[in-house]
């Protein structure tokens, strides 16, 4: 049983150090492509067709903006900048508007938003056969993506640019928000970068928006800290996920039922049912690593993200937890987690359930 076990763990360690590598590509290929777009724009080359589509709204946002704000000179916007939105334009208005030609100027900008609401979208495809060169034409379709093998991806593509928007892995969070804190010239400590991405989540909008609040208040020449993110943003530095890991890991009682009394005033703060997914992925990591045959410093940090104090917690993890409590601590995890929708549960307040969840894990 345990050589299966172990055969098993090193499988999966396997594939979630693949599946990281293609979704750390991914990551990387979406902002390129995004980057490519706007690098395009700046150096004067153009596509008449722009169709940006998938989840992740925040690649299309940035190239939205800047083709809206930044796409034509100052003086020519209010002649040849063109904005309508899916839910409201008839697309004989789309049309009209793309075959308009520009008003003392080379090139028209028509911006379609929320193209994904729009009915009869499927009747411009006349037009993406034969686009009028004068006009750039960005149309934004979030949440979805089109069929590939149909007609009107095959003429996008062919006349224009199709660039998918694709959400970024989760544990690929804190490299990503790094690299955006970086490319503002800023730096942040490793438990700062974890109190901010474990408590926004994967919303790449509102993490950057967080970011650009805290560099408009902090002196470039010294690292953001949590008692920055706590001042400007409002997560307590204190009571959060990230310590109540660290309190679970070294089996801090006192620390964690603190925390938990302070989840039970402040609900909205740290909700259950975002802190049983964010301690079921934790555990998860844990059995993986426990299965390691090498747990030096290197090995973690590829695990834990570089991060010293996550390195640090899982040490004491590995050392007051047995594989079998690891086991029993996700088993736990799932009762709870069907106990906050009612399930085999005398109360459905979080605060009660979270103290004898975590009571029970620490037994």
């Amino acid at each position: 049983m345990v050589p299966l076990r172990r055969w098993f763990f090193k499988i999966t360690e396997f594939v979630e150090k693949y599946i990281l590598i293609l979704f750390f590509i991914g990551s990387i290929f979406v902002s390129m492509a995004e980057a490519s777009i706007i690098d395009g724009w700046k150096s004067k080359k153009y596509h008449p067709i722009y169709w940006l589509e998938g989840n992740e709204d925040y690649f299309i946002d940035e190239i939205v903006y800047y083709a809206e704000h930044k796409l034509l000179p100052e003086e020519q916007a209010p002649f040849n900048l063109t904005v309508l939105y899916g839910k409201d334009a008839d697309w004989s208005e789309v049309l009209n508007a793309c075959k308009r030609y520009p008003v003392s100027a080379d090139k028209q900008v028509v911006l379609l938003k929320e193209g994904q609401q729009m009915r009869d979208l499927d009747k411009l495809e006349p037009y993406f056969e034969k686009p009028n060169e004068a006009t750039i034409f960005v149309i934004s379709y979030k949440g979805k993506t089109l069929d590939g093998r149909t007609k009107l991806a095959k003429t996008i593509k062919k006349n224009g640019i199709i660039f998918t928007s694709k959400k970024i892995y989760d544990n690929l969070l804190p490299a990503w928000t790094n690299g955006y804190i970086q490319s503002k010239d800023f730096r942040i400590e490793p438990k700062a970068l974890s109190l901010l991405v474990d408590h926004i989540g994967n919303d790449l909008s509102r993490i950057t928006n967080e970011v650009n609040k805290l560099t408009l208040n902090i002196d470039k020449n010294r690292s953001i800290t949590e008692d920055d993110i706590e001042k400007y943003i409002g997560i307590s530095k204190d009571y959060n996920i990230f310590e109540l890991q660290e309190a679970l890991s070294f089996k801090n009682r006192a620390k964690a039922i603190r925390i938990v009394q302070y989840m039970e005033s402040n609900p909205k703060a740290m909700p259950i049912q975002k802190l049983l997914p964010s301690l079921y992925g934790y555990f998860t990591k844990l059995m993986i690593v426990a299965q390691l045959g090498d747990r030096s410093d290197n090995t973690l940090r590829a695990h834990f993200y570089n991060n010293p104090a996550a390195i640090s917690q899982a040490v004491a993890a590995l050392r007051n937890y047995s594989f079998k409590d690891m086991e029993n601590a996700l088993i736990l995890l799932h009762h709870y987690n069907l106990k906050t929708i009612g399930i085999d549960s005398y109360t459905n307040s979080p605060g009660s359930l979270l103290k004898e969840l975590v009571y029970k894990i620490m037994e």
